[in-house]
C-alpha cells in the first residue's frame, strides 16, 4: 500500500498509534453521553464529564493530524472536520436543531472513518505537493 504523502511530508512520534486510538476511545465515550443527553432531553450541562471526553479528546485528535500532516486540512478528511466543526456550532447555536445535528454528525463521522484511504487522503483543496 503507498504512503498517503511522501515521508518528508508526515511527522510521527513513538506511541502516536496507541494515543490516536485511546483519544478515538475517549471520543465515542463522550460522543454516547452527548447523544444520550440530545436523545433523553436532557440539557448538556448535566452530561458535562460526556461533553469535556468529546471535546478534549476531539481537539487533540484534531492537533495530533495537524501536527503529524500538516496538509491535513487539504484532503477529504480533514475538510470533513471542518465540517463536522461547523456543523458543531450549529448544533449550539440552535438548539431545537441540536439531535438532528448530532445525527448528522455521527453519520458523516462513521462514513469518512470507514471510507477507503484513496477518499479519505482525496485532496480537496489546494494542488498536490503544496
Amino acid at each position: 500500500m503507498a504512503r498517503r504523502q511522501a515521508a518528508d511530508d508526515f511527522r510521527d512520534f513513538p506511541g502516536r498509534r496507541w494515543l490516536i486510538v485511546g483519544l478515538r476511545a475517549l471520543h465515542l465515550v463522550g460522543m454516547v453521553g452527548v447523544g444520550a443527553a440530545l436523545i433523553y432531553d436532557q440539557p448538556l450541562a448535566a452530561k458535562l464529564p460526556s461533553v469535556l471526553a468529546l471535546a478534549i479528546s476531539g481537539v487533540a485528535m484534531m492537533a495530533i493530524d495537524l501536527w503529524t500532516s500538516p496538509g491535513h486540512l487539504t484532503e477529504m478528511a480533514g475538510g470533513a472536520m471542518l465540517v463536522k466543526l461547523l456543523l458543531l456550532a450549529c448544533l449550539i447555536l440552535v438548539p431545537p436543531q441540536q439531535l438532528m445535528l448530532f445525527w448528522i454528525i455521527l453519520v458523516l463521522s462513521a462514513v469518512i472513518a470507514h471510507a477507503p484511504a484513496r477518499m479519505r487522503h482525496r485532496r480537496i483543496f489546494g494542488a498536490r505537493g503544496a
